[in-house]
């Protein structure tokens, strides 16, 4: 039976600068929309981890990544039209600035036939807050503006200054105030992940209650998402079981990469190294980037999961350690206050984290398996012993170029592959 052409109001949010408040509104529409009993659906541009798991928690719904260079086109298209199938309002969060970098928020809302509503930070202007509206909106021929929101407003009537500068031709959706207890924490990499926040939920609905002060009703026309013809994975995992570290410390995962797994036939087994957790009896170890540097004494102490993880790797079974999964594999991690602590020694090397940028920037790589798109987002400086495999290259040509380095089976980088990008290259990773 032919797929079908799935039509969704939709909505891509951006801003004309990070720092704006994109995911703070996206997650209260997304929380607004959802108590009032519809189905939404929000998808993230870029490769980003952290914002989506906090937009996953406020639409009740996995958050899948957009990202034209890393994904390419069909698979941004065919997660719309997914997402269209089963939603009632897709919400799509900008990255940056409006119309900043190479592929810019703005191409993509155009390829997609996105219209845009535009967060801007009103808390220091009154009037001009139009005159940057304005500028947005008329900035680029072709481009469709579904309308206007303010974040950080002072008062009611703060915000119905900011309504009354807008152009008629540029409708008001609503507003958030100024009042830190709406904040969504942050940390190095971005927000603190949504499931370290005890009150995460409380904080969402308190986003969503004060969004619907000033809110508009208005939801975006219907946007016509076509059927995408996706590439056959097959069934060369079917039998495996894949044991996927997921807690505090491992959890930079992105959905699609677990699908990928999943539709090649691989039994996903979830453990915590946090909590203690044995190795579930497995074929393969997926070790995830995350936040080891914020656990080591837990970690540290696990020598029951050291000693399965030697036997794993010595037996020649396939091991994937990413980024905060690759710190966990060497011998010894020291945190930012310059403590040291022992890690699993599966690869000789130590790392310690800092508080400059590390590594930051789309990569893509060629192994053995094939070649892989990702990308690498750290804090950290690791000294391997050994040659790496390959070196990742950036396409921007940023300075951030990755080593992949392999034991036996392991496979190890700061790199966070995104499996959709070459599904054979992916699952291959996971074979003995």
């Amino acid at each position: 039976m032919q797929a079908k052409t799935h039509h969704c109001p939709a909505v891509l949010v951006s801003a004309p600068a990070s720092g704006q408040g994109k995911t703070s509104v996206t997650a209260a529409l997304a929380r607004w929309h959802t108590r009032a009993g519809r189905r939404v659906r929000v998808l993230k541009t870029g490769p980003d981890f952290l914002d989506p798991m906090v937009l996953e928690r406020a639409s009740g719904a996995p958050v899948y990544q957009l990202d034209l260079w890393m994904g390419g086109e069909d698979d941004v298209r065919a997660r719309l039209h997914e997402a269209a199938g089963d939603a009632d309002l897709i919400l799509v969060e900008g990255v940056m600035g409006l119309f900043d970098g190479g592929m810019s928020s703005a191409d993509l809302a155009q390829k997609l036939g996105l219209p845009v509503l535009a967060v801007i930070d009103g808390s220091a202007m009154a009037q001009t807050f139009g005159a940057i509206a304005t500028g947005l909106a008329r900035y680029r021929e072709g481009l469709q503006v579904h309308g206007i929101a303010a974040n950080r407003v002072g008062s009611a009537y703060h915000a119905q200054l900011l309504a009354e500068s807008l152009p008629r031709d540029l409708p008001w959706l609503g507003a958030l105030p100024r009042d830190a207890a709406l904040a969504l924490p942050e940390r190095h990499l971005g927000l603190v992940s949504a499931g370290e926040l005890a009150d995460i939920d409380a904080r969402l609905d308190a986003l969503a209650d004060a969004w619907a002060a000033h809110a508009s009703s208005l939801l975006p026309a219907p946007v016509a998402f076509a059927p995408v013809a996706t590439p056959h994975i097959g069934s060369r995992l079917q039998g495996l079981r894949i044991a996927i570290a997921r807690d505090q410390a491992f959890c930079f995962i992105y959905p699609a990469n677990l699908d990928v797994l999943h539709a090649a036939g691989a039994e996903l087994l979830f453990f915590s190294p946090i909590a203690g957790e044995a190795l579930p009896d497995c074929d393969a170890v997926w070790l995830p980037g995350g936040y080891p540097e914020l656990h080591l004494p837990a970690l540290s102490r696990h020598d029951r999961l050291r000693q399965a993880l030697h036997a794993h790797v010595d037996a020649g079974k396939a091991l994937l350690a990413e980024c905060g999964g690759m710190l966990y594999a060497l011998d010894a991690l020291t945190s930012r206050d310059g403590e040291t602590f022992s890690m699993a020694g599966l690869l000789p090397g130590r790392a310690t984290m800092q508080a400059r940028l590390g590594g930051l920037g789309m990569q893509s790589v060629t192994l053995p398996e094939g070649t892989l798109r990702g990308h690498t987002f750290h804090y950290a400086h690791a000294g391997i012993d050994g040659e790496p495999l390959a070196i990742a290259v950036n396409p921007d040509k940023g300075p951030s170029s990755e080593g992949v380095y392999r034991r036996k089976r392991l496979t190890a980088s700061f790199m966070h592959a995104y499996f959709p990008s070459n599904p054979q290259a992916a699952t291959a990773l996971f074979l003995p």
